[in-house]
């Protein structure tokens, strides 16, 4: 079987497990997903799945490569592909559906998005840096101090914390616990936060480090 989805991320909430435990939730809309081709290792040296979300819109805005690299699977265009690992024994074709009740009876999985973008900031927003003084006069409130040497080296190393970009990066988190899926609406829900905003996509994969144990 594949051992990723593309999903959606739809929102936190809050549940309860079975022993009465409340846990914080993050639901997402794992898939439905597509076949769109497959990589043999024969032809491509690995082995893998593209893997197409499903989307109503996509084929009104697929250019004519798209339209040709889905026709030829024989599958409706979408607009995000992705490739997937496969598992040892995997038996697939180009057309079939993947959905959420791949992760049934998985313990952990890794998620990948892109955390919210919160443009350029200074260095006490985006590193935490204390700042100077806030009495009249001091001239030194949010500024970041001293940043190198005049004489020597007379440069900047690099790797100093300096304000900049903050957010906006592909970022993985490792071994979040499945709570609860549901397989008629593709919602998938894993303990803790997940990056990005609603509506944003993300990467979900069986997680390789995890020991598949369920504990509730």
């Amino acid at each position: 079987m594949v051992e990723g989805l593309i999903g959606t991320k739809v929102g936190m909430t809050q549940t309860f497990l079975e022993n009465g435990t409340v846990v914080p939730v993050t639901i997402i809309e794992a898939g439905p997903c597509v076949v769109v081709q497959l990589k043999t290792a024969a032809k491509d040296g690995y082995e893998a799945a593209q893997l197409g979300l499903v989307d109503p819109k996509a084929s009104k805005r697929a250019n004519k490569p798209a339209q040709g690299h889905h026709t030829k699977a024989g599958v409706p265009p979408t607009r995000i592909l992705r490739e997937f690992p496969l598992e040892s024994g995997t038996e697939l074709k180009a057309g079939d559906s993947v959905l959420v009740d791949i992760f049934d009876g998985v313990d952990k999985v890794d998620i990948v998005g892109t955390t919210k973008g919160m443009g350029f900031q200074g260095v006490m927003k985006r590193h935490g840096f204390g700042g100077g003084r806030a009495t009249h006069g001091s001239m030194f409130h949010r500024a970041p101090g001293s940043i190198g040497q005049s004489a020597y080296p007379s440069r900047v190393f690099k790797g100093t914390r300096l304000p900049g970009q903050m957010g906006n990066t592909r970022t993985t988190l490792k071994n979040l616990r499945v709570v609860r899926i549901d397989a008629e609406k593709n919602l998938l829900m894993v303990e803790g936060s997940v990056p990005g905003s609603r509506g944003s996509r993300v990467l979900i994969t069986k997680s390789k480090t995890a020991t598949q144990s369920k504990q509730d």
